[in-house]
């Protein structure tokens, strides 16, 4: 491990001189100001979902993921200034300068290079046909390398608010980081002006396209698929802060930028505005407010001071999300209801009321318990203030353990049938639950003897002893799947490359 920590430093430190290295270039090719971290409309809403939400700066949308206003491109003209050719030149030998990065033992990075002339074969000459979403970045399209394999190829728009440097951090940070719950980068090509990246193709699209304006013909997903989306998502974010030295700060967490493969297994994706964590005696790294509005958590916002606890904020958005089917920013609601978070923090204190927070697309089909514990766990992340949010690795023992539990509605009906009130299973603290605890939004009361007799004025209070349940189930559930883990080695541990 130690030497694993070592090779992980030094990967890092490439990156840190690579974009030093090239922010100069960046800056001399981006010939337009900044301008600023101002909120602008974004026109109709992030994900391409209607939702009239707004960026923290201008914003593209699309159902890849909406990024807000970065250092502008100039628009293309046939022929460049002496002085801004110049820097072009830089810039491209730059990007070639990529392809030779190598790590702390002298081998090449993981990406493949590509040339533009690879992936206008590999999408038909980016047929329309082969298109299937545009983000801030640009345009995606499916495609089929020589060897078969099937990716999802983003091409830069030049004149759109993305440039080099998104390209950069993105290419670097997914050479060196590999997880089973972030998007696999097969490759880039930075061929002449042309800045293209070729990921692993995720079959299901964003966890948006399955939450938010759902053709009629489309099933809602179901609870069990969601908390898994959820436990899977929050384990990409631990790897990121936890497992990576320095820590990593996404920055960008929402629901458009969670790709589904088959099974519904969840990655994370579109690290263009990734940030390097605190180290030493830090508390945070300050910087230019870059986000999503809505999934924004509030001290960035006013302070431009960035720690993983805004990851965590950001995350208890989603989930919210995914409990309630509701959309972070919605200006098709009324007043009171169109920002998610403000929505849900009164709910939050009346207990009888967290019923109604569930997703009408679930039908009642989830299991009450159940869905007290995962909001208690998204309050606790949608905390004010920062040092009141969980840590990241604490939601994914709480989600893991709720994700483990199967809930079947068939079963629970018909137990109902044949005797309704009688003890079914005993969880792994040694508590009886209930059928009837089990049960969706019935009515039903339990009478587990952990229950309170009446229901208590909120879940303020609440809350942390339900979270801290939920860690006591799931370290438990860690405690008795630990050899095997051990035996088969931890898909969580930095990869050594080469």
């Amino acid at each position: 491990m130690q030497r694993g920590s070592k090779a992980m430093a030094n990967r890092w430190g490439l990156i840190q001189s690579a974009c030093n290295k090239w922010h100069g270039i960046v800056e001399k090719i981006a010939a337009r100001p900044e301008s600023g971290a101002s909120v602008e409309d974004q026109g109709g809403g992030g994900g391409g979902n209607g939702t009239g939400g707004r960026t923290v700066s201008a914003a593209s949308s699309s159902g890849v993921g909406a990024r807000e206003e970065r250092p502008m491109v100039p628009p293309r003209v046939e022929k460049l200034p002496a002085g801004a050719e110049k820097a072009r030149a830089k810039g491209n030998a730059g990007m070639k300068e990529l392809s030779d990065l190598r790590d702390a033992n002298g081998n090449v990075l993981s990406a493949q290079t590509f040339t533009f002339r690879q992936l206008t074969a590999a999408t038909r000459n980016f047929r329309e046909e082969c298109f299937i979403g545009e983000g801030g970045f640009g345009r995606v399209y499916k495609g089929r390398l020589d060897g078969g394999q099937v990716v999802a190829i983003k091409q830069l728009n030049r004149d759109g608010n993305q440039g080099n440097k998104e390209f950069l951090v993105e290419v670097l940070m997914l050479s060196l980081l590999h997880h089973q719950n972030l998007v696999n980068l097969v490759g880039y090509c930075a061929d002449g002006e042309q800045r293209l990246l070729v990921y692993e193709y995720m079959p299901l699209g964003s966890l948006e396209d399955h939450l938010h304006d759902l053709p009629p013909d489309k099933e809602p997903l179901d609870w069990n698929t969601r908390m898994k989306i959820a436990a899977g998502a929050a384990k990409g974010l631990e790897y990121l802060h936890d497992k990576a030295q320095p820590p990593v700060i996404y920055r960008d967490f929402k629901s458009s930028n969670i790709l589904l493969g088959d099974d519904f297994h969840p990655k994370l994706s579109d690290f263009g505005l990734a940030k390097l964590g605190p180290v030493g005696d830090k508390s945070h790294v300050s910087t230019r407010v870059m986000g999503t509005y809505g999934y924004c958590a509030p001290e960035y916002a006013m302070t431009g001071q960035l720690t993983v606890k805004s990851d965590v904020y950001s995350f208890g958005v989603v989930l919210l999300e995914l409990i309630t089917g509701r959309k972070a920013i919605d200006s098709t609601r009324p007043h009171g209801e169109q920002n998610l978070v403000s929505w849900a923090r009164p709910l939050f204190n009346d207990r009888r009321k967290l019923p109604k927070m569930a997703d009408p697309g679930l039908q009642g089909r989830y299991p009450m318990r159940g869905l007290y514990q995962a909001l208690a766990v998204a309050s606790m992340c949608i905390q004010s203030e920062a040092a009141s949010r969980p840590l990241i690795a604490d939601v994914v023992t709480a989600l893991s353990y709720l994700a483990s539990q199967i809930y079947d509605p068939n079963a629970i009906h018909a137990s109902k049938k044949a005797g309704g009130d009688q003890r079914s299973r005993v969880s792994d603290s040694g508590r009886t639950l209930l059928k009837n605890d089990e049960a969706g939004s019935s009515g039903h009361k339990s009478d587990r003897d952990d229950s309170p007799r009446e229901p208590p004025p909120g879940i303020l209070n609440d809350r942390e002893r339900m979270v801290a349940e939920a860690k006591m189930w799931g370290a438990n559930l860690r405690e008795k799947t630990r050899a095997a883990a051990n035996a088969q080695g931890s898909l969580d541990s930095p990869t050594e490359i080469g």
